[in-house]
């Protein structure tokens, strides 16, 4: 009993320990802090990653693609079994995005997805990213009438009613437009005319046909006949959906308030070049009307990615085999039943479909996303060998502290030992006082670190308040909160480090203690 009091009356008496303390607290909480926050981070970055990927891609070696798609999922079930909750097929494809705004055109490098728009959400959370409420429930290439953008996205006018507007708009201008040069042109005919002594013809006739069909242009290879009149106020092209990035800047106004602006909007059309099926590929252009937006907040995905429909793409490529109508796919996708193994599985089908024989290869979404996985794994780990310094500098004060102690009580360690107390009580005197000092420590530092997690996103607007920096640009990042995940393994895994190293900094200061000898000990000065 006598070992516990002393312990408890040199922690208590003893000040310099509350230095130990409190570097053990800061220890414990601030690892605490960073496991939560990256924890939390690692699951937004899972989720989003997940968001557009498969469990399982098998992809082809090449754009071409290939065919037999059915037979392939035909033995892909037959592999897999039980464990398949969705089979989708579809196209990646490279391409350049052409945006017209203001007489202009703005480029941007895309990846087009040809998607099949009734199976693709059985293997992905694509259609949750989508802004149009009726798209979230069910994905579709057309044009809705408006209802684009809530509070959570506010978007200017959108859809049919902004595509009329835009093209009543557009004709108006160009009917003044052609009216100012029918003008002018009238202004230089009768100014020549007058020159040269010759009647002006009579004003409103100048060049104008007088049948509309005139304006049409002609398919030669259809006899002459007219090309249907396509009226964009009433129909659309093949609808494309873009990720929000692609056709959307976020920037500060000059009052500093983070706005979108939007280069292009659902009911605009926009221009799309891809590579075509075959060697060598021909660079293929074609007009696509935007239906949607897709924001998955992960900036990887939303300011590259772009979504058609599958056939359409397929028949624009030329993957479609003439004598069969089957169409070739570049990928196709697998959705596991939750708990399944995702690496046997994988592992099954590489047996099955190896990439020597197949024309694919098969891989899981975390196989594809590797290297960035493995690099925030990397970062995590560092980050807490270096924060697990912070305890180690609190042990090597704990172990200064012991040894000045030691120093101090000689003469009382001496009389405990004659009357007859064992180097072993003695010993376990200090260890105890090691225990204690990581106990207290770790218990502090494990209630203000779940505090601080809890509070971490208060603790974030009132810095940006004192300081005027915002913790998270909106313009950089896509989080609008701090993302924290406490697991409860890792908060038990702190606190006994930071034990087990408050007791081995105490072990040789009560080694040397227990060693003293009682006759020594007694005559020390």
């Amino acid at each position: 009993m006598y070992r516990y009091l002393l312990a408890w009356r040199y922690l208590r008496t003893r000040y310099i320990a509350l230095a130990s303390i409190v570097s053990v607290t800061l220890g414990v909480g601030t690892l605490i802090v960073v496991n939560s926050v990256m924890a939390g981070f690692t699951r937004e970055m899972h989720i989003r990653l997940h968001s557009i990927l498969a469990d399982i891609v098998l992809e082809s070696h090449s754009l071409d693609g290939f065919v037999n798609v059915e037979q392939y999922a035909k033995e892909i079930r037959e592999v897999v079994g039980p464990d398949l909750a969705g089979l989708t097929s579809a196209v990646h494809v490279p391409a350049m995005l052409n945006i017209p705004l203001r007489g202009r055109w703005i480029t941007r490098q895309v990846s087009i997805v040809g998607v099949d728009e009734a199976t693709y959400a059985d293997v992905s959370d694509f259609r949750e990213y989508l802004i149009h409420r009726e798209n979230q429930k069910k994905l579709t290439f057309n044009l809705h009438e408006d209802d684009y953008g809530d509070l959570e996205h506010p978007m200017p006018p959108s859809g049919w009613k902004y595509r009329r507007l835009r093209v009543e708009y557009e004709r108006e201008f160009q009917r003044q437009q052609e009216e100012m040069r029918q003008m002018e042109q009238n202004q230089l005919g009768r100014a020549e005319s007058a020159a040269n002594g010759i009647p002006a013809p009579p004003s409103g006739t100048g060049g104008i046909p007088s049948d509309p069909t005139a304006a049409i242009p002609s398919d030669p290879s259809a006899g002459g006949s007219p090309v249907p009149f396509f009226d964009e106020a009433k129909q659309q092209y093949t609808g494309i959906i873009l990720g929000i990035a692609i056709g959307c800047v976020k920037q500060r106004d000059s009052e500093g308030e983070v706005q979108d602006y939007y280069l292009v909007r659902p009911g605009d059309d926009v221009k799309v070049t891809f590579p075509s099926s075959g060697t060598p590929p021909k660079a293929i252009t074609d007009t696509f009307t935007v239906v949607d937006f897709y924001e998955s907040k992960m900036s990887e995905y939303d300011s590259s990615f772009a979504f058609v429909p599958l056939r359409r793409l397929q028949e624009m490529r030329g993957m479609i085999d003439p004598s069969t109508g089957q169409g070739a796919v570049t990928t196709i996708q697998l959705r596991l039943k939750p708990g399944a193994n995702l690496n046997e599985v994988r592992d099954r089908l590489r047996a099955r479909f190896s990439p020597e024989e197949s024309p694919f290869s098969v891989q899981t979404w975390r196989d594809m996303q590797g290297p960035l996985l493995a690099a925030v794994q990397m970062e995590t780990t560092l980050l807490n060998i270096l924060l697990f310094l912070i305890i180690a500098v609190a042990g090597f004060g704990i172990l200064a502290t012991f040894f000045m102690i030691v120093v101090e009580k000689t003469k009382d360690i001496g009389v405990l030992k004659a009357l007859g107390a064992s180097s072993r009580g003695v010993m376990s005197i200090f260890l105890g006082y090691g225990v204690s000092l990581g106990m207290v420590g770790s218990g502090v530092g494990v209630i203000g670190g779940l505090l601080f997690v809890y509070y971490i996103n208060d603790i974030a607007m009132l810095i940006e308040r004192m300081t005027g920096v915002e913790v998270f640009d909106p313009t950089v990042y896509y989080f609008s909160q701090i993302p924290t995940v406490v697991h409860p393994m890792m908060v038990v895994g702190v606190v006994f480090g930071a034990v087990l190293i408050a007791v081995l900094a105490s072990v040789l200061p009560a080694l040397r203690a227990a060693r003293l000898h009682p006759v020594q000990a007694l005559r020390y000065e």
